[in-house]
């Protein structure tokens, strides 16, 4: 009989084709014993034949699914469902090829009324914190309900207890947030919110199907050539818990520099917090760095994983990661995706510390990443004279002049309308964003440490300056 799933012991990194990048580099950490987050992988070919199916997941397939989930269970010594001792899943997207932030991801799957009822008594705050979460993740993913509406209900909930970040709300005004957001989904989806968690788990994993067609998804293969008929696969894994108090916390992490190269981990870090909000912006994530201060012996681990890691991959990685009470889990790890002129230097530094040939480090600048190096850039002594009016982190390569847009709708518009220079101006940069970043000259992220404000309403200003590395930090 063929097989559809596979345990993460199972796999290895040269099943990228049927397990996805992901999958495949879960599996092979695994095998390399480092702290992964067990969990199986459903192959690419489910997506494939769901697409061919009408839409459908088989019997068989959902059977094989739900057998390796009672091996998840034996291996964690959890049960799915069970109000006692929980098994709580995410569900994530995993292509062959990486296509960061393109595809969907849902956490804390699991929870229902009854099992948040149970875990309240152990831990109250981080209950209704997780709840909450889920009940978002699901109704965006995988119902379609517009997610500002619960973003709205957040923000009003923190206007209201006069505090700024989610981190100082109560358990008890938690509580209330769930109230109101099962409120949200019920009157958008005409049913209540769905308490099996079967149903969750196979709904999900349709949901992250359907991502691969979603329009970023989409716009991001045909910018990258990648074939629409790979398909994604979907990674099934346990999860572990950033948001468990100040001794847990998440973050991002390229083992060097990838804006220019530098030899030194760069990354980004929350305590107390979810990956979805590091990249949110709602809060202000740490320099990596400072988590040696924080918890030294995680960084520590971190630091010797990561480069482990680099060694044994050959090339840059860029990892997830997650910190539970103060252990510490890796849940990604991918070749890094960097500026042109990071690639130059890494391929370089690579080659001068023997782990790969002069050949293997030609063939890994294409064509595209050397036209990056020869965009316009500044002239550095007059750009000293330059009257600086916004700070921020660049995201695309060289210098640019151009009319200032400030959503992805409004450039790919102006685009439309045949103007040609144009810098897309962004709090955070997004996934949502990439049709209009592709329809700019260039795509600048403002500073999350500083507040960004333009005076464009009553002074215009036509030529924004951008300054000259790309920060492709997608996560």
């Amino acid at each position: 009989m063929k097989k559809y799933v596979y345990m993460f012991s199972e796999g290895n990194a040269n099943m990228k084709e049927l397990l996805g990048g992901k999958g495949a580099n879960l599996s092979e950490m695994m095998n390399l014993g480092l702290p992964i987050p067990n969990g199986f992988t459903v192959t690419t070919e489910v997506c494939t034949k769901y697409y061919n199916d009408g839409g459908k997941i088989s019997e068989e397939i959902e059977q094989e699914i739900l057998n390796s989930l009672r091996k998840l269970e034996e291996l964690t010594g959890k049960r799915f469902g069970d109000v006692n001792n929980p098994l709580l899943i995410s569900i994530r997207s995993g292509a062959r090829a990486s296509m960061p932030g393109m595809m969907d991801t849902i956490l804390n799957l699991g929870l229902n009324n009854t099992v948040v009822e149970h875990l309240k008594s152990t831990n109250k705050r981080f209950a209704y914190d997780s709840y909450r979460r889920f009940i978002q993740m699901f109704s965006d993913v995988v119902m379609e309900v517009d997610k500002s509406l619960f973003e709205k209900e957040l923000d009003e909930l923190k206007k209201e207890k006069g505090v700024n970040s989610d981190t100082e709300l109560t358990a008890e005004d938690l509580s209330v947030l769930v109230q109101k957001f099962e409120k949200i989904y019920k009157k958008e989806v005409k049913s209540d919110f769905p308490q099996d968690p079967k149903t969750q788990l196979m709904e999900a994993i349709k949901a992250v199907f359907r991502s691969w067609n979603n329009p970023r998804a989409i716009t991001y293969r045909k910018l990258n050539e990648i074939p629409s008929d790979w398909g994604t696969a979907v990674n099934v894994q346990e999860m572990v818990f950033g948001n468990m108090g100040e001794t847990s916390g998440t973050g991002v992490a390229f083992t060097r520099n990838p804006s220019n190269g530098e030899n030194k981990i760069y990354g980004e870090y929350l305590m107390n917090a979810q990956g979805e909000d590091v990249v949110a912006g709602i809060r202000t994530p740490q320099p990596i760095d400072k988590l040696k201060t924080v918890n030294p012996e995680a960084y520590e681990s971190f630091v010797t994983y990561a480069n482990k890691l680099e060694k044994y991959f050959k090339d840059m990685q860029d990892l997830e990661f997650t910190i539970e009470k103060g252990k510490l889990y890796i849940l990604q790890t991918r070749n890094g995706k960097r500026a042109a002129e990071a690639a130059l230097k890494i391929a370089i530094d690579l080659v001068e510390e023997k782990l790969i040939t002069e050949k293997q480090a030609l063939l890994r600048l294409d064509a595209k990443q050397l036209d990056q190096v020869l965009h316009p850039n500044f002239d550095q002594e007059s750009l000293k004279k330059a009257k600086i009016i916004a700070t921020g982190l660049p995201a695309s390569p060289g210098a640019a002049t151009g009319k200032v847009v400030f959503t992805a709708k409004r450039a790919v518009e102006l685009k439309k309308e045949g103007e040609k220079d144009l810098i897309l101006v962004r709090n955070e940069t997004s996934p949502e964003d990439i049709e209009g970043m592709h329809s700019c000259e260039r795509s600048f992220n403002c500073k999350r440490r500083y507040d960004f404000t333009c005076s464009c309403c009553s002074k215009r200003y036509g030529n924004l300056l951008c300054s000259g590395m790309w920060r492709n930090y997608s996560k």
